[in-house]
């Protein structure tokens, strides 16, 4: 079953996703230096942190994906197949 967050992130538009990115990302590298300076009250925040930016990039690389044109995707897939085999 779709998580809340994950539903949620499919009312963004491209752009408001993007920034969400930038601003989590900003959010997740203070708290890092905060919690490597003076520790964190709840340190599973961090981990939080994390799995939302990842949260937050699989839906942009969905979206990214899901604009291709077939030729783009054609090549993707040849792509893949390349690297499958080496």
């Amino acid at each position: 079953m779709a998580s809340k967050k994950f539903l949620e992130l499919q009312d963004y538009s491209t752009e408001e996703l993007l920034n969400e990115i930038k601003e989590t990302e900003v959010q997740y590298q203070k708290s890092k230096f905060d919690h490597a300076i003076k520790g964190l009250d709840n340190p599973i925040l961090l981990r939080e942190i994390r799995r939302d930016i990842s949260r937050l990039k699989t839906e942009a690389r969905r979206r990214e994906l899901s604009e291709m044109t077939p030729e783009q995707l054609e090549g993707r897939s040849r792509i893949r197949r390349r690297r499958r085999k080496g």
